[in-house]
């Protein structure tokens, strides 16, 4: 079932719409504001948006430029509900990137016929995105393509501490992350694990091992309650045989991550016991932190950051310990708060 998000802050406009678009067979997930309406787009990831434009806490304009700077969201269908109809209003809002428009009071015909509309245009690109060896293919963008990979996908759902998949397995699908934390990881022959890699919302995982048509050679495992979209790996193999562009999006992925490891692997070889834990606390904050917030709060177990700083449990803790009475971090019960990064950053440069 197509999902769209309604965001209205009249209770009885957004009431009425979702009402309309259910019983159109669409699943509706509703937000009464802003703010509201960005959090459930990243959990659940529509594959449309309807959203007012004034609105308290935060209006349609900003939804849409929040929206178009997140990743996972950006190529995401966008209509303008309001009651705003002059002219530069409207020209405001298409060259800020909005898909269509469409004005208090509308009918629900007028309302279908957008969504239908936008739902179309998508499929389009999404047909085009499978047929093997199609021109128009070639010529569609990297990012679009990417978008409609991961739309009205099958979903799992894994809870914390669940397997994603194992090391030595033979891949047959690539996976998203639509909600939650991901961690890759080896094990060694005394079973102690090393992490590897950490995947957040907007990120793909299990592409390495299809790329290089190997066996995976690290595990995956949810940190918390996650949500991963599941993509076939005969559409996957097609995309990169047709499309160039998303074949060097990839191979971009591919070198990035060989660069991180490498990087880390140095840091585990080499660092100090402080320098590990501040370099698995940034790797952390580089991977599920906001880039807009200067102080950031980690939620990770003691033993899953220990190993991420390839040290033992009790010498991770020992080192925050010492690292809170520095100022550098903040403790509260399983919450390690960022206070000081720059601080952090130069420890291990």
């Amino acid at each position: 079932m197509k999902k769209i998000l309604l965001i209205e802050d009249n209770a009885d406009i957004r009431n009425n719409t979702a009402e309309i678009l259910e019983l159109a067979n669409y699943a509706v997930i509703t937000a009464e504001n802003g703010k509201e309406g960005i959090q459930k787009a990243i959990e659940h990831n529509p594959g449309l948006i309807i959203c007012d434009i004034m609105m308290p806490e935060l209006d349609g304009y900003g939804v849409l430029h929040a929206v178009q700077k997140h990743e996972q969201l950006r190529h995401t269908p966008f209509i303008f509900l309001t009651a705003k109809t002059e002219r530069s209003d409207f020209r405001k809002g298409m060259e800020l990137g909005a898909d269509d428009y469409i004005s208090k009071p509308f009918d629900g015909t007028e309302l279908l016929n957008a969504v239908d509309a936008r739902f179309k245009k998508a499929e389009r690109i999404k047909t085009d995105l499978v047929a093997a060896g199609g021109k128009h293919t070639e010529k569609l963008a990297a990012k679009e393509l990417l978008h409609a990979l991961i739309q009205n996908r099958s979903i799992n759902k894994y809870k914390k501490k669940q397997v994603v998949y194992s090391e030595g397995n033979h891949p047959n699908r690539l996976y998203y992350v639509l909600k939650g934390k991901v961690k890759a990881y080896k094990t060694n022959d005394d079973g102690k694990e090393l992490v590897t890699d950490l995947y957040s919302p907007g990120e793909f995982l299990g592409h390495i091992a299809m790329m290089e048509g190997t066996v995976y050679k690290d595990s995956a495992e949810a940190l918390e309650y996650s949500e991963l979209a599941l993509i076939p790996r005969e559409e996957f193999d097609d995309l990169l045989n047709n499309n160039t562009e998303v074949a060097n999006k990839f191979i971009q992925l591919l070198a990035k991550n060989i660069a991180e490891k490498e990087n880390h692997l140095i840091s585990l070889t080499y660092n100090s016991l402080r320098r590990k834990v501040a370099d698995a606390l940034l790797l952390v904050q580089h991977k599920f932190g906001p880039q807009n917030e200067e102080a950031f709060t980690i939620d990770i177990s003691r033993d899953s950051l220990a190993n991420i700083a390839g040290t033992a449990t009790e010498s991770l803790i020992r080192t925050l310990g010492d690292f809170k009475n520095e100022r550098l971090i903040d403790i509260e019960n399983s919450r390690i708060r960022i206070l000081d990064t720059k601080k952090l950053a130069a420890m291990i440069n």
